[in-house]
């Protein structure tokens, strides 16, 4: 469609993207806001903070010139923005080299996890959630129940330790922590990362099991299911082939949401298998009153977390044609 300039008019796809798009910048901004200011502007001396109680006032002074401390907050966010942006993060105080680098070293372990463990969780909540669906209120589906409503109760850690146990100590199948890294082979590395996966997908697992099953059965009582059924189609295909794809909305909404605490359940999780990942560095940053590796961490994160939600926001718009046409 052309508009009477001679333009062409942006498609409905198009406009909300960038109503998105619009939406994730607002929210990045606002979230460096808040991060600085927890971190920046709160009552104390940062450069005291990082070198103790006990350190010299010229050497603090020092520091506090070093970090740029001596500067207004409006300067020190702004400079701190640029490097955002120019990828210049600064240099650790307590590793002594620069945070870009300490950064992207822990993604490569960090992400991977991740992703495994939601690839993990939603292999096992969809044929949970499906099959408990398909054998509704039958001892399939209340055994299955049963199940999810445990690992909802089992914490990460208590879980991981477990695991360690059963598969580390006494089966002696994997390594008890550590990370062999990806120079030994993609193989040799999800194996050192199977285990704490695992542990990470077990309770998101059984939180999107149960979402899944309640979406499926309300697909089910949909026309279209009786129509399909009706026609000779098996239960097999109308569940998989065309229940399931229209139950995917609120199934992807929640996965949205998991990925997000997936990345921040790694902190615990890379702690209790000695993985070198960002969130044992986010611990050892605060251990060593590191802030300025805790900030851009802490952003990372926040970063991370937006750029999922809109990542799942077009998915919405890819499912269900619908959701974009009334957003717009």
């Amino acid at each position: 469609m052309l508009h009477e300039s001679g333009y062409a008019a942006p498609r409905p796809m198009s406009l909300f993207i960038l109503k998105r798009l619009a939406t994730l910048i607002g929210t990045l901004i606002g979230a460096s806001v808040i991060v600085f200011l927890v971190l920046e502007i709160l009552p104390g001396n940062a450069a005291q903070m990082l070198m103790g109680p006990d350190a010299a006032p010229e050497a603090v002074a020092a520091l506090a010139t070093k970090l740029g401390l001596d500067q207004p907050a409006w300067t020190r966010y702004w400079h701190w923005i640029a490097g955002l942006l120019t990828g210049n993060l600064g240099d650790s105080y307590a590793y002594s080299s620069p945070v870009l680098d300490l950064i992207l070293e822990r993604l490569a372990l960090t992400v991977p996890l991740a992703l495994l463990a939601m690839a993990l969780t939603t292999v096992l909540a969809l044929l949970v959630g499906v099959t408990a669906a398909a054998r509704h209120n039958k001892l399939g589906d209340v055994g299955l129940m049963g199940l999810t409503q445990v690992g909802i109760a089992i914490p990460n850690f208590w879980f991981a330790i477990l695991l360690i146990l059963v598969f580390s100590v006494q089966l002696q199948w994997f390594s008890a922590g550590g990370f062999e890294g990806w120079g030994e082979g993609i193989f040799a590395g999800i194996k050192s990362l199977l285990l704490p996966a695992l542990s990470l997908a077990v309770v998101q697992a059984a939180i999107l099991a149960r979402i899944t099953r309640s979406a499926v059965l309300e697909v089910m009582r949909e026309d279209f299911v009786r129509t399909a059924r009706a026609k000779g189609v098996s239960q097999r295909a109308v569940l998989w082939t065309h229940v399931l794809r229209n139950a995917m909305i609120p199934v992807v909404t929640v996965m949205g949401m998991q990925f997000s605490e997936l990345l921040a359940g790694t902190i615990v999780v890379e702690n209790v298998f000695y993985l070198p990942g960002l969130g044992r560095l986010i611990f050892q940053a605060i251990s060593n009153r590191d802030l300025i590796v805790v900030r851009n961490c802490v952003m990372l994160l926040a970063a991370l977390v937006v750029i999922v939600n809109f990542v799942v926001d077009v998915l919405y718009a890819v499912i269900d044609p619908r959701i974009k046409a009334s957003d717009i």
